[in-house]
Formats: C-alpha cells, sequence, structure tokens
C-alpha cells in the first residue's frame, strides 16, 4: 500500500470554501470526502472515484477535477502532495 499523500489548500480555496460554507453547511462533509480520497488515491489508480486529469491546465489552474455530487474541487499534485486550488458548485443551469 501506498503512503497517504499530504493535502494541503490554497489561501484562494480557503477563501472560497468560507463563502461557500456559509450558504451550503452540506459541503462540510463533501471536504471530508475529497480529504480521503486525495490522501489516497489522486491518480486515481484504482478507478474507482471520479477523477479526470483535465487537458490544457497548467500547474496552478487545477490540473485533476475531482466531482462529488454536484460539487467540484480542482487539485494538482506537485512531487508527493496534492494542493487543492479550487471548490465550485455545478448548478442546474451550468450548460443551458
Amino acid at each position: 500500500m501506498t503512503p497517504p499523500f499530504p493535502v494541503r489548500s490554497t489561501p484562494r480555496f480557503e477563501r472560497t470554501m468560507k463563502k461557500l460554507l456559509k450558504h451550503h453547511p452540506e459541503l462540510r462533509g463533501y471536504l471530508d470526502r475529497v480529504w480521503e480520497i486525495l490522501a489516497g488515491d489522486p491518480y486515481n489508480q484504482t478507478l474507482t472515484h471520479p477523477i479526470k486529469k483535465l487537458e490544457g491546465a497548467k500547474t496552478g489552474e487545477g490540473q485533476y477535477r475531482l466531482r462529488l455530487g454536484r460539487w467540484r474541487f480542482r487539485y494538482d499534485i506537485q512531487s508527493n502532495e496534492v494542493v487543492l486550488q479550487d471548490c465550485s458548485l455545478r448548478r442546474e443551469d451550468t450548460y443551458r
């Protein structure tokens, strides 16, 4: 078994979370799950998580996306560390 990856977040991620948690308290449960998934398998080698490597995204923009329910978490993997970059809510009218 591989050792867990350290997970940290950027100040931008922290600001976004603070705003989102005011209106969506259920997000805290998703965030706990995100931390658990990313610490154990950020590359999705087990193919059990809804993780996608994004094409054309540069380091610092979130090269990977984890989808949990209506929430999208973007992160980078730098050497042996996972860095959460952004969190967003996919709304029903996103693609209309």
